[in-house]
């Protein structure tokens, strides 16, 4: 089984609380091999009130976190029974397990968010096969020749015409091969 995106129902105004207790729970029950992160989908918003502008943060989806797990039975039953989650999305209930979130709606959410579907620091590496997914290169394959965290940016070996070439693209353009 793979791991994959699904969306979590918690009480709204309790989600940065329920991804911490999601977290924990994942550790004290020795689960970190199959819930792997847990994001609440926010983004950055300028507001101008009274002719200042300020940047403040939103919560994208009120009441609703991401996790990427691998849907076990164990896993399944440590994040629906965590303080403060009401259910997944995508569930009919009775016992039924939820349907994972498409690649385009996990990417579109934490684009937004700049963050990559991939986990940067822990499954880039040099010497990774990827697929390119998005901008001038999309549809190619190539190797991680190095990795620019602070830019959030990779440099690529391609196969360019038939010759080697080296090309930097976005760690949220990438998907592993």
């Amino acid at each position: 089984m793979e791991k994959q995106w699904y969306v979590v129902n918690t009480y709204s105004g309790h989600e940065n609380k329920v991804k911490e207790k999601l977290e924990m729970r994942a550790e004290s029950m020795d689960m970190e091999d199959c819930i792997f992160r847990v994001i609440v989908p926010e983004e950055k918003v300028v507001e101008v009130k009274d002719g200042v502008t300020k940047e403040r943060t939103k919560k994208m989806f009120p009441g609703y976190i991401l996790v990427e797990m691998v849907m076990t039975d164990d896993a399944w039953y440590v994040v629906r029974n965590t303080p403060g989650v009401t259910g997944f999305i995508g569930s009919s209930g009775k016992g039924a397990k939820p349907t994972p979130l498409q690649p385009y709606e996990v990417d579109k959410v934490l684009n937004n968010m700049g963050i990559s579907r991939i986990d940067v620091d822990n499954e880039l590496e040099i010497g990774l096969s990827v697929k390119i997914i998005s901008g001038p290169f999309n549809g190619m394959f190539g190797k991680i020749e190095s990795i620019d965290l602070p830019n959030q940016k990779v440099n690529l070996v391609v196969d360019l015409f038939g010759q080697e070439t080296s090309v930097e693209v976005e760690i949220n353009q990438i998907e592993k091969a």
